[in-house]
């Protein structure tokens, strides 16, 4: 498998993203990913399927595309260009359309070790002080509010439909962001999700007593 082929493929996809779901992001979340699989023990090959579905997956995403079903087929595609076998592309293809949060809302996906080292890494990124930079630059790309009076819905009240709803910059970090330290899969991301938790906190904290005037 040629991952060159992957790169340039997806650089054509999101090297104009403006949402925090760059080449940056995607940089990072294989950076995260290469340290996790190192502690998981995972084999060479492996080490590439992981790297190849860490560049694709976010090119279908549903907020990122209004045609998630031929940004797959496109992916399927470039992955035969690419020479993938066929187990390795049916092996990405579960990983990217299996790891996100709002997937997994309903029902928790089974994933492989592979899927979890993926998703780990990717959930990583979403939290800690990057996590914090990439909600707001997400939330002014959207158009949502700062934050508001509004109360964050209950995550055990959320569904994928009322997950896309939500319009609101704070609230998101309840919905989602603290929850997810207690949703990773190996030890690795634990480790690392547990000290880019205790940050966020320390900053939402900071955040309310300045809204109030307080501090």
């Amino acid at each position: 498998m040629n991952i060159d082929v992957l790169y340039d493929f997806v650089e054509k996809k999101l090297g104009n993203d403006t949402t925090g779901h760059d080449l940056s992001h995607i940089k990072r979340v294989e950076n995260l990913a290469a340290t996790i699989a190192e502690q998981e023990e995972v084999s060479e090959n492996d080490k590439k399927i992981i790297r190849a579905a860490v560049l694709l997956h976010d090119v279908i995403d549903e907020k990122l595309t209004e045609d998630v079903d031929k940004e797959k087929r496109e992916v399927t595609k470039v992955l035969q260009e690419s020479g993938a076998s066929t187990s390795e592309i049916a092996l990405i293809q579960d990983t990217i359309e299996n790891i996100s949060y709002s997937k997994n809302l309903s029902k928790k996906r089974e994933l492989t070790k592979i899927g979890k080292i993926v998703q780990d890494a990717d959930r990583i990124d979403a939290i800690g002080a990057i996590g914090i930079a990439r909600t707001f630059y997400y939330g002014g790309a959207k158009g949502h509010t700062m934050y508001d009076d509004s109360s964050p819905i209950n995550t055990a009240a959320l569904d994928e439909k009322s997950y896309r709803n939500s319009a609101n910059v704070v609230n998101h970090f309840y919905e989602k962001l603290l929850h997810l330290e207690g949703l990773m899969n190996t030890t690795g991301g634990k480790k690392l999700a547990k000290g880019r938790t205790k940050f966020m906190k320390a900053y939402l904290e900071q955040l309310d007593f300045e809204v109030k005037g307080e501090k």
